[in-house]
């Protein structure tokens, strides 16, 4: 029961596709499945231009084969559309090995943003990309409605988890007497961060992350507080020593900050767009409006406890299942040597907590 993930965002990255395969395949192997990742580490690689924390792997045919032999999947899954993603697509192609897909990034809307391409450019190759496989894995309904509209074909809902134990209110104050209104994500353009620093709010803002944007932000804004890169116990007491999380990102496909602000019992202020639109309860987790202002100072007034509560709706381990459920309901009924598929752990008891 081995499952192989082919990946361009792995470690030393901080972002939410890291942290969703990393939790994933802890999950996975406490399900009694194993899942090895291939990554940029694993190729010569080279900082990606304009953003040189992402590294861009040149993956060589020979060493991806030698991974697929070595490794022996039951199951094949792209999470990425980078060099590894690409080749480990036409790798499975050539050998008509199955596999599954998943979208995670608004590559059309980034790359329109950052280089002006015509997103339809870039849709159409993703399109190619993803319809090559047996199914597509999207965190929302909202963007899987959005991506079959495009022509996205056996689109596929897989969830997201949040660690609760990590991610709790604590009586902490990092920043001071409120309000304190908080960022927590990648420092670029594409976030829109700069909608919620021009805001004019009571209180104090708070950003806590790193990315290509965060030098220019932090000369332009210098009433703001920039924490740089937080993780573990030192990011978790960032959320519990604010009041409102603000989220000005129109770009994102779901949002695993949303997840961990709510963990915490912090309120959210968010734009009606894909993401906030799905995993937040207007009115009861946050608040979402086109005037993120009134956003924010509505979301004051939300009761933390009960957003604490509906982060439970939100496991790692149901997220691993549907995973698993996606890979058994798109694999073929016998294998090349005629042989019946390797059940993937579906029926294993659920873990004691």
């Amino acid at each position: 029961m081995r499952i192989l993930v082919a990946t361009d965002a792995w470690h030393p990255q901080v972002n939410g596709v890291v942290r969703t395969y990393e939790r994933l395949s802890e999950e996975l192997g406490a399900l009694g499945v194993e899942m090895t990742v291939l990554a940029p580490h694993e190729f010569y690689n080279l900082p990606c231009p304009t953003y040189p924390e992402i590294r861009l792997a040149l993956p060589g045919w020979r060493r991806v084969a030698r991974c697929f032999h070595k490794v022996q999947p039951d199951a094949v899954h792209i999470a990425t559309e980078g060099p590894i993603g690409w080749m480990a697509r036409r790798y499975c192609r050539s050998r008509r090995i199955p596999f599954t897909t998943s979208f995670h990034t608004r590559f059309p809307e980034y790359l329109d943003r950052r280089f002006s391409i015509p997103t339809a450019w870039t849709t159409a190759i993703l399109r190619r990309f993803h319809n090559a496989g047996r199914g597509i894995m999207v965190a929302t309904p909202t963007l899987a409605h959005e991506l079959s509209a495009q022509g996205f074909e056996r689109v596929m809902p897989w969830t997201r988890g949040v660690d609760t134990d990590l991610y709790r209110p604590r009586d902490v104050r990092l920043f001071g007497e409120g309000p304190v209104f908080l960022y927590v994500g990648r420092i670029a353009t594409e976030k829109s961060i700069e909608s919620f620093l021009e805001l004019d709010l009571p209180g104090r803002k708070v950003v806590v992350g790193a990315g290509p944007q965060l030098e220019e932000l932090k000369t332009r804004y210098p009433d703001v507080v920039f924490t740089g890169k937080r993780t573990g116990e030192t990011l978790a007491e960032c959320y519990a020593s604010a009041d409102v999380f603000v989220f000005p990102s129109r770009t994102d496909t779901f949002g695993m900050v949303l997840l961990e602000a709510m963990a915490s019992g912090l309120p959210i202020a968010a734009l009606p767009v894909t993401g906030p639109i799905d995993v937040i309860t207007p009115g009861e987790t946050g608040v979402l409006s086109e005037d993120l202002r009134t956003a924010a100072l509505e979301a004051l007034k939300l009761d933390r406890d009960h957003i604490r509560a509906k982060a439970y709706d939100f496991s790692w381990e149901g997220a691993a299942r549907l995973f698993l459920a996606n890979l058994e309901a798109t694999r073929p009924a016998e294998t090349v040597r005629g042989a019946k598929p390797k059940p993937l752990g579906l029926a294993r008891t659920p873990r004691q907590h």
